[in-house]
């Protein structure tokens, strides 16, 4: 999938598909500063989640970046980041 920008809508599509969504969790609510272990998602959902992306978006994301990548909004951030070169 081509594309210059990832976003918050596309990770949540991508966290719903994979690993689902705890009911008790509201994804539509205000999540981008909130930890990804606060939404019910843990470092196994967050590999499958990192695996999609890297399928769907045709990049290659790093382990450790993706570890400290604890919100929503750091996720996003860094899948822009190796965006932006592939589409320069």
């Amino acid at each position: 999938m081509a594309t210059e920008r990832f976003t918050l809508e596309e990770l949540k599509r991508i966290l719903r598909e994979g690993a689902g969504t705890d009911e008790n969790v509201d994804l539509d609510g205000d999540i981008l500063d909130t930890d990804f272990e606060e939404l019910g998602y843990e470092s196994l959902a967050l590999l499958e989640t990192c695996g999609r992306i890297e399928r769907e978006y045709d990049i290659s994301l790093d382990d450790s970046a993706v570890s400290d990548a604890r919100t929503p909004r750091a996720l996003v951030d860094l899948v822009n980041g190796h965006l932006a070169p592939a589409a320069a």
